[in-house]
């Protein structure tokens, strides 16, 4: 073990040295590169931020709002049916959206049902087999310009859903 926790360590340190080194033998203007590289990245958060603020928006609405609340238990009423906790819901909703929320909602939810209760196991394979669909298309998509976003948004969300599903599949069936 703390073999590995050594190597986490200096990971990111070494392979800046290596970038450093192999920059020199290459004879490359290392740091004005650097400073092209953070202008390009600046360039890009600007770019992406109206898009990013309406989604964290969005997100704190929700969650403020009751509406998280109101749809949670809607739609209980068919998951319950199928396997699906309800408790999950809020996780299942979010997870799309937003990763700091859908992270504060998993921390929520193992913490009152515990890391290895069926729940918990349930949310953490959620948090594992998801992505946070709608921010990962806002950013790619407005970093580059692409205005048609249909096709990969329902894709994804089809991906995210099977995810969701599949994760109460196993755990229903192996606990």
């Amino acid at each position: 073990m703390k073999i590995i926790n050594y190597i986490s360590t200096i990971a990111i340190p070494v392979v800046v040295v290596i970038i450093i080194i192999y920059g020199i033998f290459d004879k490359k203007r290392i740091y004005d590169i650097f400073v092209d590289g953070a202008k390009e990245g600046m360039s890009i958060v600007i770019r992406i931020f109206p898009t990013l603020l309406g989604i964290f928006l969005a997100v704190g609405v929700l969650r403020s709002s009751g509406i998280l609340e109101l749809m949670t238990n809607a739609l209980a009423i068919f998951t319950n049916k199928i396997g699906f906790p309800s408790e999950v819901i809020p996780l299942a909703l979010l997870r799309p959206i937003s990763g700091s929320a859908s992270l504060a909602v998993a921390t929520d939810i193992m913490t009152k049902y515990g890391v290895d209760s069926k729940i918990g196991l349930i949310t953490s394979t959620i948090m594992g087999s998801t992505e946070t669909t709608f921010y990962t298309i806002a950013v790619y998509t407005s970093s580059i310009g692409v205005k048609k976003i249909r096709f990969v948004l329902v894709a994804a969300l089809i991906a995210d859903v099977v995810g969701m599903l599949t994760s109460a599949i196993i755990w229903n069936n192996i606990l």
